[in-house]
C-alpha cells in the first residue's frame, strides 16, 4: 500500500475514534443537562482559568528546556526561545496529523539552529521512551494509592450497580480474559506473519533494550540531575493542572491528589487515542470522575473544559510561535533567550 494512503487511512482511523468518543460523551446530553452545566459555569471560579493556563504553558516550557539537555552531549545548545517555539508548533501540528508534529518541530529547530534533523529525531524517540516510563510510574502510583480503583473500573464497564453480588464479574476473571485476548492476538500475528516464539521474544528483547538504552542515556548527560528535575517538574505540572482544575467548580472542589493522579492517567491515554485528544480525552475524564460519584452533567463539563484549556494553549501557542520564530531570529544570536 502507498505510504501516503496508509498515513491518510491511519489519520482517518484515529480521527474516527475521536469522533466516536465525542458522540459517546455527548449523546445523552439534553436541555436539563445543559441548564445544569450553565449553572455550574455561573458558579465557577473563573479566575482559576488563568493559573491553569499558566501551568500548561509552563509544562511546555519545561519540556523544551529538558529537550535542550538531550542535545548538549552532541555539541548543540539551541536557544530557549527557539526550543519552546518548536515544541509549541509541534503540538499544534499534532492536533491535525498525529506524530507529524514531532517531525515538524525537529525541522523547525534544525532550520533556525543549524542542527542536523536526524539527530533531533533521535532525541524525540528518547523523549518518548522516557515519557512512557514516567506514565507507567504514574499508573503504578495511581493504583498504589487507590487499591480498589481497578475493581471500580471493571464494575463501571462490566457490572451494573443493581446486579446481585454473586453475578458480578470478578477482577480475576476479567484479568484472565484480557490476558487471553493478548495471547490470542499474539498467536494470530505469529500465524499470519509466520513467526515463532523466538521472533516474538526477539521483539520484546529489542523493545526492552531500547528502553534501557534510553534510560541509561540519562546517566551520561552532563546535567543529569537537572534533567531528572525537569522530568519530575514536568509531570508535577501536569498533575497540578488537573488538581487546580478541581478548584474551578464547586462540585469538584473536594477532590484531591488521588483523583488528580487518576485523571492524569486517563487523560494521558486520551491524548494519544485521537488527534489532539479530541473526544477521547473528555470522555475518559468524564467516565473517570463518575467513578468518584460525580454526576454525569458535571463530569462531562469538567472533561471538556480541561480539554478545551489544553487545546486553547496548543492553538494560541502554536500560532504565536509561528509568528514569533522569524521575528526573534532576526536578532543577533547573543540577544536570543
Amino acid at each position: 500500500m502507498n505510504k501516503n494512503i496508509r498515513t491518510i487511512l491511519q489519520y482517518l482511523l484515529f480521527l474516527g475514534i475521536g469522533v466516536f468518543f465525542a458522540w459517546l460523551s455527548l449523546k445523552n446530553l439534553n436541555k436539563e443537562n445543559m441548564a445544569q452545566i450553565n449553572e455550574a459555569f455561573r458558579n465557577a471560579r473563573h479566575w482559576l482559568v488563568i493559573p491553569v493556563l499558566l501551568i500548561l504553558v509552563a509544562s511546555h516550557l519545561v519540556r523544551a528546556l529538558r529537550w535542550r539537555l538531550l542535545l548538549e552531549p552532541m555539541g548543540y545548545m539551541p536557544s530557549r526561545s527557539n526550543a519552546f517555539f518548536a515544541v509549541m508548533i509541534g503540538y499544534l501540528v499534532n492536533m491535525g496529523v498525529p506524530r507529524l508534529g514531532e517531525i515538524v518541530k525537529c525541522t523547525v529547530l534544525a532550520r533556525y539552529e543549524k542542527i542536523p534533523a536526524d539527530k533531533l529525531i533521535g532525541t524525540i524517540i528518547l523523549e518518548r521512551i522516557i515519557d512512557v516510563v514516567c506514565l507507567l510510574i504514574v499508573f503504578g502510583i495511581t493504583l498504589l494509592i487507590q487499591p480498589m480503583l481497578y475493581q471500580q473500573i471493571l464494575d463501571a464497564f462490566f457490572n451494573s450497580a443493581e446486579a446481585p453480588e454473586e453475578k458480578k464479574v470478578s477482577t480475576l476473571l476479567v484479568t484472565l480474559a484480557i490476558a487471553a485476548v493478548i495471547f490470542l492476538i499474539a498467536g494470530l500475528w505469529m500465524l499470519i506473519k509466520k513467526k515463532t516464539l523466538k521472533d516474538l521474544f526477539a521483539i520484546f528483547n529489542k523493545i526492552s533494550r531500547s528502553v534501557w538504552q534510553g534510560l541509561s542515556t540519562i546517566l551520561h548527560l552532563k546535567k543529569r540531575k537537572l534533567f531528572i528535575f525537569y522530568t519530575l517538574l514536568l509531570w508535577t505540572l501536569y498533575l497540578g493542572g488537573g488538581y487546580l482544575g478541581f478548584m474551578a467548580f464547586r462540585e469538584t472542589e473536594n477532590y484531591g491528589i488521588r483523583e488528580a493522579f487518576t485523571i492524569l492517567s486517563a487523560g494521558s491515554i486520551g491524548m494519544v487515542a485521537s488527534p489532539g485528544g479530541i473526544g477521547a480525552y473528555a470522555f475518559l475524564i468524564e467516565k473517570t470522575m463518575q467513578l468518584y460519584g460525580l454526576n454525569y452533567t458535571i463530569a462531562l463539563a469538567f472533561g471538556w473544559i480541561l480539554w478545551l484549556a489544553q487545546t486553547f494553549v496548543f492553538l494560541l501557542g502554536g500560532v504565536l510561535s509561528f509568528v514569533a520564530l522569524p521575528l526573534v531570529n532576526k536578532k543577533p544570536k547573543h540577544e536570543q533567550g
